[in-house]
């Protein structure tokens, strides 16, 4: 894999991170002023889905981001007779199925947080289909994945995951407010 290539996904990833920080920087700061100035916002919480169920939801998403980090999901997925192609075919599935799985979840948490879950998901398949396309086809499973985590823990501007589970239980402790 030659620089250019990693920099070009290093820079893809960290626009990644930027842009959902702002996101919910930005979020955060529309919410608190429309919560100050709608009483309507307060019937409307009273009609809508119960706290525990809210909770739930937002703990379910938190476990969802950590299952799909590629560094756990490695850990967990591991075959050592895989070839390159077949890992990558087996994680991208995985993460997808762990995604449909919780996709009720949905209706249960902001926009915001589901777009977080969303894009963690996105980033994820993204990382494992491009540096697949990139490493040599010889590559065994094994190596693949080290090559992967190697790729997420040289990030700069830390995981994704990490940010999204902050962004989850934010979220979570604004309900209990």
């Amino acid at each position: 894999m030659d620089n250019t290539t990693v920099s070009i996904i290093a820079g893809v990833v960290l626009l990644g991170f930027v842009g959902l920080y702002l996101y919910f920087y930005r979020k955060d700061k529309n919410s608190i002023a429309a919560a100050t100035k709608a009483a309507p916002a307060e019937a409307q919480k009273e009609n809508g889905p119960s706290k525990q169920m809210q909770l739930a939801a937002y703990e379910r998403l938190v476990i969802l981001a950590d299952r799909i980090a590629l560094p756990n999901l490695i850990s967990r997925t591991n075959d050592p007779s895989f070839d390159k192609r077949s890992m990558q075919q087996l994680l991208t599935q995985t993460i997808k199925q762990e995604f449909e799985y919780n996709l009720s979840q949905q209706i249960y948490v902001s926009a915001a947080a589901w777009d977080a879950i969303r894009n963690l998901k996105e980033q994820n398949i993204m990382i494992v289909n491009q540096l697949g396309a990139i490493l040599p086809d010889d590559l065994s499973g094994l190596e693949f994945n080290k090559k992967i985590v190697e790729f997420v823990m040289n990030q700069p501007q830390g995981s994704m995951h990490g940010l999204v589970q902050e962004a989850l239980s934010y979220e979570a402790k604004k309900l209990l407010s």
